[in-house]
């Protein structure tokens, strides 16, 4: 109720309180507003708090503003203007969120692209986002420049030779450099452009693109979703919060929620430059953080690590995870004295989600309740699942501003939301009292032996093998009219392990049919901004030479 409270607030100071409380009936927000307006804001209310912490670096939210607008005006020396697109292709670092500040006070919409993309996937991003600049790492440089010739709209490459990363790495000719940002001359001082439309553009978050093609989610300042993500850092958040987070900048994990909910409380963000396992807790430890998220993949990756007497020394409150492994749940908490806080959500999901605060079993989501407004959990033929029975999630929607717009793709986004109706894509049950588990994809279903098979679920039975460190699961041709199921793993450091083995393995645990044909070893997976394995690549390697299979052992 306090952060409800502080919110209207909030909402009278703006002038937005009565429209917004209207809206809010609808499901969402008449007024909203762009992340650089609430670095602003805070700027002015927390001018000498600490917003960020990255490596040795430490900035206020005075500083954090004052650098936003000085890259502001270097990207105005550059050409920028309204409704312009900003492409950073960047790892994390303070300057990733200063051109990403910087350009929304110019009007400009910002697009942030996986910095593991290469060839015709980066291309395909940035000439679908219609960018006329792109920032990029100097150790990012290279991929830009070997598909340069392809990008059709870009007037300027701009090189980040800023960060201690960049020592290693030659300057390509014909670019800009950031570092002209912190010229002693450079001016600190607002531009005071901003957006000259509250319907502009300010962002296009691409999705992972897992499965296929990735798909930009269209932000606009009208309908950022700011507003319900601050309300949302009230119940979770106070002011004295160290928020970290070690996921990219350039997806909804980092940005939406570590970044968004921490300015909203005049927090602190704790910014890792990659995740690491084996750097891990030594962040949670140095920057005396308080609260981390995470997914369901990771979590077996930190505990398959070496245990340390000091594992449980941390200041961490609560984890935020998504599809954390229910046998790893209670573990996780004890090994490392944390207590986690399921929750579901998507970049495409509209704002909507679900939390378990410790209000539900083990490896539920939560319930859904009518907060959430009107949701349905439905079969292949669009009929409602019983308990127990996975089926698609939909939520209904009403109200402008409350779909999910693709950008320049008219098809996925009526795919999306039709008939009032939003299709999350994802699968999930309820039990007999209303609690609702994660099942899987709806793109990550196999059909085998006559049945649906989740990925989802095989994989998750897979990373109990002690050897497995990460693995992704998947459909590869079959002779017959249904799929085979292929397994691509990813070993501990000097675990043994033989494939065949994995057979046994699962024997006991997964149904028959569900136990994959072949499994093949990789040192590594590529990868999406989320720390997701990208599918597609996987299936159009198909089975390879180096694949065991069973069938032919």
């Amino acid at each position: 109720m306090g952060s409800f409270v502080k919110f209207l607030g909030a909402e009278a100071k703006r002038g937005t309180l009565v429209a917004n409380l209207a809206g809010l009936r609808q499901g969402g927000m008449a007024h909203d507003m762009s992340w650089a307006e609430l670095l602003e804001e805070k700027a002015k209310k927390h001018p000498d708090r600490i917003m960020l912490r990255y490596k040795e670096e430490c900035y206020t939210y005075r500083q954090m503003d004052e650098n936003a607008n000085r890259t502001a005006n270097f990207l105005l020396q550059l050409g920028a203007e309204q409704k312009a697109g900003l492409g950073i292709f960047m790892r994390n670092s303070p300057r990733f969120l200063d051109l990403y500040f910087a350009a929304q006070k110019l009007g400009m919409y910002v697009v942030p692209i996986n910095c593991e993309l290469r060839g015709d996937g980066l291309q395909y991003v940035i000439n679908h986002s219609d960018i006329k600049f792109l920032a990029c790492d100097a150790e990012l440089a290279e991929p830009v420049m070997t598909v340069r010739d392809q990008l059709k709209s870009l007037k300027s490459i701009i090189v980040d030779d800023v960060e201690e990363e960049a020592e290693d790495f030659d300057i390509p000719e014909g670019v800009d450099l950031l570092s002209k940002a912190w010229h002693p001359l450079a001016s600190t001082r607002d531009p005071g452009i901003g957006y000259a439309d509250r319907s502009d553009k300010c962002m296009i978050m691409y999705t992972s693109g897992t499965t296929g093609r990735p798909k930009g989610v269209v932000y606009k300042v009208n309908t950022s979703r700011v507003k319900l993500l601050s309300l949302m850092a009230g119940v979770l958040l106070n002011k004295n919060d160290v928020y970290y987070t070690s996921f990219s900048l350039a997806h909804g994990n980092a940005m939406l929620l570590t970044v968004t909910l921490s300015m909203a409380m005049g927090g602190t963000i704790a910014l890792a430059r990659r995740f690491s396992a084996s750097r891990f807790w030594h962040d949670i430890r140095r920057f005396d953080v308080t609260v981390f998220n995470t997914i369901g993949s990771i979590i077996p990756i930190l505990m398959k690590q070496p245990e340390r007497p000091d594992d449980r020394v941390n200041k961490v409150c609560f984890v935020l995870s998504a599809a954390c492994p229910t046998d790893m749940w209670k573990p996780f908490e004890k090994r490392f004295g944390v207590t986690i806080y399921e929750g579901y959500g998507a970049v495409d999901s509209g704002g909507k989600g679900i939390m378990n605060f410790g209000t539900a079993p083990v490896g539920a989501l939560g319930k859904l309740s009518k907060r959430l407004g009107v949701t349905r959990i439905i079969d292949d033929k669009g009929q409602d699942c019983l308990p127990g029975e996975p089926g698609e999630l939909i939520f209904q929607v009403k109200g402008d501003g409350q779909g999910v717009p693709y950008y320049k793709n008219e098809k996925a986004t009526n795919e999306k939301v039709r008939d009032g109706w939003m299709y999350t894509g994802d699968k999930v049950r309820t039990d007999k009292r209303g609690y609702v588990y994660f099942v899987g994809r709806n793109t990550e279903s196999m059909r085998k032996g006559g049945e649906n098979v989740s990925a989802y679920e095989v994989e998750h039975v897979i990373m109990k093998h002690p050897a497995v460190e990460d693995v992704a699961v998947y459909a590869v041709p079959s002779d017959l009219a249904e799929d085979e199921i292929m397994a691509a793993v990813k070993l501990v450091n000097g675990a043994p392990f033989a494939p065949g083995d994995l057979q046994d393995f699962l024997s006991d645990k997964i149904a028959k049919f569900a136990v994959p044909r072949y499994v093949r070893v990789v040192e590594d997976f590529p990868m999406t901004n989320s720390h997701r394995v990208i599918k597609r690549v996987l299936e159009q390697e198909g089975v390879t030479p180096d694949a065991f299979d069973a069938l032919n052992p």
